[in-house]
């Protein structure tokens, strides 16, 4: 892969320009395109990811499936496809919106996200092999255990996951037990 760039966006999420990656997350960070993926198994469990310990944004927490950004002209899913290939091997399927408005600021360690990100429901299909630069470990669990764990086991989560999985709920848009 080249220099990937980041999709800068107005306040109306229209897009204003491009930067490398690498100058888009620090203290002031500019607000920019990303995406979120829920993506379960044919079971109906939610494969959840813990971002590995050497990420510059949010290491080591537990997070959804796949998050990351459109390249400038790409589609969200055909960029959800492309981040679940290269840090899961695993294919996406049956996607949809469930958030497609959803915009969040948070802070760790200095480095800010500052995002306009629609978040998406699909499935995955595949034996997740993560890439270790990427992913530090994986687990599925059906939505209850989830949110469950998210509440009461003391994990460090994404900001965006906590928020995102809330609203999932809010919406009726939660897998059903």
């Amino acid at each position: 892969m080249g220099t990937e760039l980041i999709v800068l966006v107005d306040d109306d999420g229209r897009a204003i320009g491009t930067l490398p990656k690498a100058q888009v997350h620090h203290g002031e960070t500019p607000l920019h395109r990303a995406f979120s993926a829920y993506l379960f198994d044919d079971e109906g469990r939610l494969l959840v990811t813990r971002r590995a310990t050497g990420k510059a944004t949010f290491p080591g927490m537990w997070t959804n499936t796949v998050c990351g950004h459109p390249g400038p002209g790409e589609q969200d899913a055909a960029a959800i496809a492309r981040r679940a290939a290269f840090e899961l091997s695993v294919g996406v399927a049956d996607l949809r919106p469930a958030l497609p408005a959803y915009r969040y600021r948070a802070e760790f360690r200095g480095v800010v996200e500052n995002e306009v990100c629609p978040v998406y429901l699909g499935r995955f299909s595949g034996t997740p092999a993560p890439d270790p630069t990427e992913v530090g470990q994986w687990e599925l669990l059906d939505w209850a255990a989830f949110r469950r764990r998210q509440e009461s086991e003391g994990d460090a989560w994404s900001p965006w996951c906590l928020e995102q999985s809330r609203l999932i709920e809010d919406a009726g848009l939660a897998p059903a037990a």
